[in-house]
């Protein structure tokens, strides 16, 4: 065998990928794309050197600023920010002590803020968010570098110190996302969330109970589970459906079948959002900006606004695609139930570490609702993974590869870039500009909650939803109290309006695990292609406005006391 021979097979593709890795290149990917970079860059440099507007310097000197909370002493934000960043000369001035400093001297006050740097700081923060925003949204850099990236310019230009930047980084709700990222990977591993899927589905017996009597049920589960996790399990499932109901009627292929099973789930799914604080990130982000505004929200107080919309909204799913799709199926009808009767069968006895996971989903469902108002949302979280360590259901391993750390760092940044733009009014600024371009009626009462909805529900198809209500709620928020309205109302109409994520395949993980996953088990075609989104969730998505208008903001809310 010659030495060529010898090199060709052993020819390592993946080595050879990784080799090339490491060469320096142009081609776009997701997590490098530097000509987005690039053009991140030259924006923020721009807007780095142009000076305040002359609103934000008029903000910053504006006594008692509406929509700004005010430490005790201050009169101003900039006040504000000296008496954090500048206390010894904030106090001095304050105590009408200031002495003239030795010069050369190592004990040198340094001099207050005045207010053009405390305007160009709140200009620094609307910045950062922005550059945030816009790299989570293309990936021109992998999630976790956009994420200290924030940390990164926070200290860079000095906004807030570095202890106040690390706090603001390991808040409750980012313990509570890492908590609950690493508590599914312990039902997965348990085999319990096949086990809550397949029980589920082994009852629908026709596409009429699969729309009308799955799909909401599917809803209100994924208001407390990972709703990521149920649609990755039950997508091979319905492909297992969908492929021995075209057998038994001699259907090759099926779009419409295939179409109404897969989005079905996917859109339902999509809005189990609003259900509980647990639902995702962007709901765990939002618990922690109305803990910030000091109007912290408890889990049932959370789910009593919730919970009504998402049955409701899931039989307006249910409707729609049985009414668009049911006539145009190949197959006289569909049996889910006789598919996954024969799955639950097969399964492994309910004992051992399965019931023990069970168990501990059922206290932290109860911790949540009982003392969450007490001990947070994180608290009860970290004991249930805890319980999972002496459990030994899950280890470390485990944890470190189902945990998306990157995405835990997500919200750990959105959490500091919330911080900062409190402080330093950059929020304040962006509501009130805001507000300022609103038509009349969108910008008092009912009417400003339908706006966000809008703004939010379009935002949502293009990023991340959690990075859409880390962008958004500073921005806000303060806009309630501009308006006086509750801010509840708006944070939570933010939240859920961020969940209507149906018209893009990249608007939510659900929506690419589907496209992804729905291919014919047997010949590997697929059964979706972009456009379906695009056709079906777009009126999706107007009904789940539509839904929330009529049957939330101006149902149900107004029976509520705010």
């Amino acid at each position: 065998m010659s030495h060529q021979t010898a090199v060709d097979h052993g020819y390592d593709p993946l080595l050879a990928e990784a080799i090339e890795d490491r060469k320096w290149t142009w081609k776009s990917r997701p997590g490098y794309k530097p000509m987005f970079f690039i053009i991140a860059a030259l924006a923020f440099t721009f807007a780095v050197m142009m000076p305040p507007t002359q609103g934000m310097l008029d903000m910053v000197k504006t006594e008692n600023p509406s929509g700004y909370k005010l430490p005790q002493g201050a009169k101003t934000i900039t006040d504000t920010v000296n008496k954090k960043l500048r206390p010894e000369a904030f106090n001095a001035e304050q105590s009408h002590k200031a002495e003239a400093s030795e010069e050369g001297g190592h004990n040198k006050i340094r001099p207050l803020l005045t207010p053009y740097q405390v305007a160009q700081m709140a200009k620094l923060t609307v910045c950062i968010l922005f550059l945030a925003a816009f790299l989570w949204g293309t990936e021109a850099l992998p999630l976790g570098a956009t994420d200290i990236l924030v940390g990164v310019m926070l200290y860079l230009f000095a906004i807030l110190p570095i202890n106040e930047i690390s706090k603001a980084y390991m808040t409750d709700a980012v313990f509570f996302i890492f908590g609950i990222l690493a508590v599914a990977v312990g039902v997965a591993k348990t085999g319990l969330d096949k086990r809550i899927g397949l029980i589920l589905l082994s009852r629908i017996k026709s596409a009429k109970a699969f729309a009308f009597v799955f799909l909401p049920m599917l809803a209100l589960s994924a208001g407390f589970l990972s709703e990521h996790a149920l649609v990755a399990l039950l997508v091979p499932v319905l492909m297992g459906v969908y492929k021995v109901t075209c057998k038994m009627y001699g259907i090759k292929k099926d779009r419409a079948l295939a179409i109404f099973l897969i989005l079905g789930v996917c859109f339902a799914a999509n809005h189990g959002g609003p259900g509980s604080p647990a639902a995702g990130g962007r709901n765990a982000i939002m618990v922690g900006y109305l803990a910030d505004y000091g109007m912290p929200i408890t889990f049932l107080e959370w789910m009593k606004t919730g919970i009504p919309f998402v049955p409701v909204m899931s039989w307006v799913i249910g409707i729609y695609m049985y009414l668009r799709l049911k006539p145009k199926f190949l197959v006289k009808e569909v049996n889910p139930g006789k598919v996954v009767r024969d799955e639950v069968k097969n399964m492994p006895k309910f004992r051992g570490r399965e019931v023990a996971m069970a168990v501990i989903l059922i206290l932290l469902v109860i911790a949540w609702v009982v003392i969450g108002e007490h001990a947070g949302l994180g608290g009860p979280t970290l004991y249930a993974v805890m319980a999972m360590f002496l459990f030994k259901i899950i280890n470390w391993e485990d944890v470190q590869n189902g945990v998306a750390f990157d995405v835990v760092g997500l919200y750990a940044a959105a959490c500091a870039m919330g911080v900062a733009l409190k402080f330093t009014g950059g929020a304040l600024w962006l509501a009130s500009t805001f507000v300022s371009v609103l038509p009349e009626f969108l910008t008092k009462g009912d009417g400003l909650i339908i706006g966000v909805s809008l703004l939010t529900g379009t935002m949502t198809n293009f990023m991340s939803d959690g990075a859409t209500v880390a962008a958004l709620g500073p921005i806000v928020l303060p806009m309630a109290t501009l308006a006086n309205v509750s801010v509840w109302k708006v944070g939570l109409i933010t939240s859920f309006s961020s969940s209507f994520a149906n018209f893009l395949v990249v608007g939510t993980p659900n929506n690419a695990i589907c496209f992804g996953m729905a291919k014919d088990p047997e010949t590997g075609e697929r059964l979706l292609d972009v456009m379906d989104f695009v056709k079906f969730g777009l009126p999706v998505t107007l009904l789940a406005w539509l839904v929330l208008w009529f049957w939330t903001v101006l149902g149900y809310w107004k029976l509520i006391s705010w």
